[in-house]
């Protein structure tokens, strides 16, 4: 079974950065994360939940939301088979919990569509003066 886990969290200023991780385990044998397109979501306290950001696999090309566009960057680092997402100039509203997800059917598109199977336990992002 495939096992996503996010690091990276933490409690931030408004305008600070961090980058997010997403690893993960459990691959079939000859297969790793960069095998599978990748989305960031976020979801906050009696909020629905919210792509925020996608990576394909084939080209790394990316997708990000309309709400964090110039903000927030996704990228792959494919020795370390790592996602990772950046957030800059950050505001209290960006406070959620920001998961990584996939599986085998997944799409990165511009939807952002969060019907995928493998999610990890999230990492808290919270931003507050």
């Amino acid at each position: 079974q495939v096992q996503l886990v996010e690091s990276g969290g933490g409690v931030v200023e408004p305008g600070g950065s961090l980058t997010l991780s997403c690893v993960g385990s459990g691959f079939a044998p000859g297969v790793n994360l960069n095998y599978y397109p990748i989305g960031w979501f976020r979801q906050a306290p009696g909020k629905q939940r919210e792509g925020v950001a996608c990576i394909k696999n084939s080209d790394d090309s990316t997708y990000i939301a309309d709400s964090v566009k110039g903000r927030f960057t996704v990228s792959r680092d494919h020795a370390k088979n790592t996602v990772y997402l950046r957030l800059d100039s950050l505001k209290p509203e960006d406070t959620a919990l920001y998961y990584c997800a996939t599986d085998n059917n997944w799409i990165c598109t511009r939807r952002l569509n969060s019907n995928a199977d493998y999610w990890g336990q999230g990492t808290q992002v919270t931003v507050s003066s």
